[in-house]
């Protein structure tokens, strides 16, 4: 099966050896996106923004593959406070609705550029 690689100007550019996404066959994998803005490539400030930053830039890519948002079936978040836990699920009530993707809520240590939020997902196409 071969893979396609997905990209869009409206998502920061990849800032290492990877792809923003990769499509094989109807299944798109999402590369984990931090809070950067794509025409700056600056981290956007504070924990909500941040968040906000994340879900647009995952939308983007979604987008660029051919689908949404709502078609992602798993997304893995990774903070490096879990005391915002409550806040993300507020946010990522912005962007889905029900049924809601499969998800994990990791903590972590550090995020690159010392992002508070970074988020990465599992994308399938109809």
């Amino acid at each position: 099966m071969s893979k396609t690689v997905i990209h869009t100007e409206n998502a920061p550019a990849a800032i290492g050896t990877y792809s923003q996404a990769i499509k094989v066959g109807s299944t798109v994998y999402l590369s984990g996106q931090i809070p950067l803005d794509p025409k700056t490539m600056e981290l956007v400030e504070g924990f909500e923004a941040q968040t906000v930053q994340v879900f647009e830039n995952l939308k983007a890519v979604a987008e660029a593959a051919g689908g949404s948002l709502a078609d992602i079936a798993k997304l893995n978040i990774f903070l490096t406070d879990l005391s915002h836990f409550a806040k993300v699920n507020e946010i990522m009530g912005r962007y889905f609705q029900q049924p809601y993707p499969a998800r994990a809520a990791i903590g972590v240590a550090a995020l690159p550029k010392g992002a508070q939020v970074e988020m990465d997902g599992i994308l399938v196409l109809e």
